[in-house]
């Protein structure tokens, strides 16, 4: 199992309707992720500056490519697109985090 960390940019005036929405997570959305390998899932938002952290244990094999073209993800892109900055397709604009530390 890998820890994977990316960062993403809310729009102002969005943290309300972001976590509500992440309150009630489409079930198929959360059985996809857990199917494709994705484990141990937290988004922390830094209010200062509107950036979301997010951290999450992936297990060998997982393919991003094959989650990012399923049809529950596009639209699950496609529903939060409002709230934050994306790519033309509606993916978020994630950058990856380089991991300088870990303690068990």
């Amino acid at each position: 199992m890998e820890r994977h960390a990316f960062k993403m940019k809310l729009k102002p005036g969005c943290e309300q309707e972001y976590k509500r929405r992440h309150d009630e997570i489409w079930p198929e959305l959360e059985r996809l992720l857990s199917e494709a390998g994705v484990h141990d899932y937290s988004i922390f938002l830094d209010e200062k500056n509107l950036t979301l952290f997010a951290v999450q244990k992936r297990e060998e094999g997982y393919s991003e490519e094959g989650l990012a073209s399923h049809p529950v993800v596009k639209k699950w892109w496609d529903y939060m697109q409002d709230l934050m900055e994306t790519h033309p397709d509606n993916s978020p604009v994630a950058t990856p985090l380089k991991e300088v530390f870990h303690m068990d």
